[in-house]
């Protein structure tokens, strides 16, 4: 029976290249056409530019690929992943839609299957910073060469100690951070990918700085300063109420009311924000 669904699988995903080869490439002024076209509520240009990058959610889902998950199941979310980045994409910042969509792809992916694998599903917020948190690990681990402490992981992040702490142990065991990544059972290692470069993460962290920057434009050069204070933007540190008041020589609850008043402001924005900062650190 499970030599049949193997086969049965095997046969589902023929089918699927063969389906998905007959969409052409595009090339880049392609991409910023249909963009265009889909700013201005073009179904059709959507279905193209998707259905002409799902050979990239195939090569991505291959990297993700395990033992005890189906590649088909793997390439759906990922598939949801490109869906979200067709939609979002933006012909403005003049990018090559692969750079953009792969980021996307990948966090759907990650995510998926670290939901199927942990015992305990964790919150949404929890989840986002956990993924920081991963990656964060693997990055110091190429630059320091040696297995980083949570007060290093903390530090990179700008992240109290005492929350990754909880943040890992909430995790129920789906980091191992000291553990040996090798599988006795199957024989595999499990190998991580390199962030120390990445395009995709790069081409996110300046698209979730712009966005920002832009949405903070629109509010009062105090309101401004005062978010840039509390919420480590454009390069400033975190402080508390009491040390921007005393900033601006004002009390600590005017400062509070300040901040209060400027998030409602951009409070629209609060959803879009939170997909690209949250995820793109």
């Amino acid at each position: 029976m499970q030599k049949k669904s193997k086969h049965d699988n095997e046969n589902m995903l023929e089918s699927y290249f063969r389906q998905i080869k007959g969409f052409p490439l595009l090339s880049f002024d392609d991409e910023l056409e249909l963009s265009r076209q889909i700013k201005k509520g073009s179904t059709q240009a959507l279905h193209k530019l998707i259905n002409s990058n799902l050979r990239l959610v195939v090569k991505i889902a291959g990297m993700y690929s395990k033992p005890d998950i189906s590649i088909l199941d793997i390439i759906q979310e990922g598939n949801l992943g490109l869906i979200h980045a067709a939609e979002k994409f933006d012909y403005r910042k003049n990018v090559r839609f692969c750079t953009y969509a792969s980021w996307w792809i990948k966090q759907y992916i990650s995510r998926s299957i670290s939901n199927k694998r942990r015992l305990v599903r964790l919150p949404l917020r929890k989840e986002e910073i956990l993924n920081k948190i991963q990656r964060t690990y693997h990055v110091l681990c190429q630059q320091l060469m040696h297995q980083p402490q949570n007060a290093d992981i903390a530090r990179e992040l700008g992240i109290p100690v005492k929350d990754i702490d909880y943040i890992v142990n909430m995790s129920v065991g789906s980091l191992s951070f000291a553990s040996n990544n090798y599988d006795e059972t199957t024989g595999e290692i499990d190998v991580y990918e390199d962030y120390t470069y990445s395009p995709e993460i790069n081409f996110m962290k300046q698209y979730s700085q712009d966005s920002t920057m832009v949405v903070l434009d629109n509010l009062k050069e105090k309101e401004k300063r005062i978010l840039s204070y509390r919420y480590q933007l454009n390069g400033c540190e975190r402080y508390t109420l009491r040390e921007i008041g005393n900033k601006f020589n004002i009390s600590p609850e005017t400062v509070r009311q300040i901040e209060m008043r400027a998030l409602k402001k951009i409070r629209r924005h609060a959803k879009e924000l939170r997909e690209c900062v949250v995820e793109a650190i």
